[in-house]
């Protein structure tokens, strides 16, 4: 508040109090937040950099003038080794169809056992809320054995179903923990106005909870599809074959069977970011929606 101000209004501005208006005093805890992100940016960048710009480097090239300078020439000799040694359109595929099934499916089931526990109302619901959070706490590694000699009974060892339903499973435990709070939380006027109407519990599931709650459900579909495409050890342990491999798996049996240098490996990281981030940006905007539908329920 200027002192014109306070003379007009008789009021006196309050010690340390911002001035109001389009410009605003930063203080110097702001500059040192702000710096602070800056710094975390950069090193957040960092790798993407050097996966980027030895990409597109011959081996010459990057002995001769290390991993931070920019190429002299670009040369795409890394990204067709490994292109042609993984078989990376197949390997793309496998990705997207297990990662796309498991989302789908872990939404849907996530709906349906969160619409039962947290609307139904259904007896015991607390623990069985506290049993599915448990079962998100169970390490991967405890799993393999159990798994590993149950498909090797009913014949899915090596085959991409396995994957699938392992990480459905996974998957649909953490959204139904998440989304049985969510729907605990229903306002039951809705829910009541639409039982007088004559709706079932199947029409309320599915022209009342499913278009409220899409956005969140949304969400949870993307993170679903990228936490499942970036997983490593069920798919290395399940998916034996060359032909049923995801993307990580492939690039790390490939650094490991054999010699590569480091442009190729480079080239295969950055061809194993490049579908995850085409697919974070078509979905940006539905991601973006829904976390802010979230925040103002």
């Amino acid at each position: 508040m200027s002192a014109t101000t306070a003379i007009i209004t008789g009021k006196t501005p309050r010690p340390g109090a911002r001035p109001r208006g389009g410009m605003t005093r930063r203080r110097p805890v702001d500059w040192l937040l702000l710096a602070l992100v800056v710094a975390g940016g950069i090193l957040v960048l960092v790798p993407f950099y050097l996966v980027l710009v030895n990409s597109f480097k011959s081996p010459v090239d990057y002995a001769t003038s290390g991993p931070l300078a920019l190429p002299h020439e670009l040369d795409f000799t890394g990204i067709a080794k490994f292109w042609e040694r993984v078989n990376f359109p197949e390997k793309v595929w496998n990705s997207i169809l297990i990662s796309g099934v498991v989302s789908v499916l872990a939404v849907l089931i996530s709906m349906l056992n969160a619409f039962a526990i947290g609307i139904g109302r259904v007896r015991g619901r607390t623990w069985i809320v506290l049993l599915f959070l448990m079962a998100n706490l169970l390490p991967q590694e405890a799993l393999l054995y159990p798994l590993y000699y149950m498909f090797k009974s009913v014949g899915l060892y090596d085959n991409i179903w396995s994957v699938i339903i392992v990480f459905t499973v996974i998957q649909a435990a953490f959204g139904t923990y998440l989304l049985s709070s969510v729907y605990g939380t229903f306002p039951k006027e809705v829910l009541e106005a639409a039982s007088l109407d004559g709706a079932g519990r199947w029409q309320i599931l599915w022209r009342v909870v499913f278009p409220i709650s899409r956005p969140t459900l949304s969400v949870l579909l993307i993170f679903f599809f990228i936490w499942t495409w970036n997983e490593f050890l069920i798919p290395l342990t399940f998916l034996a074959s060359n032909a049923n491999q995801t993307v990580p798996v492939a690039i790390s049996v490939l650094q490991g069977d054999r010699l590569m240098d480091v442009t190729t490996t480079s080239a295969s990281a950055l061809l194993g970011i490049i579908p995850t981030l085409i697919f974070f940006l078509i979905f940006q905007r539905t991601l973006t929606r829904g976390i802010t539908a979230g925040a103002i329920k």
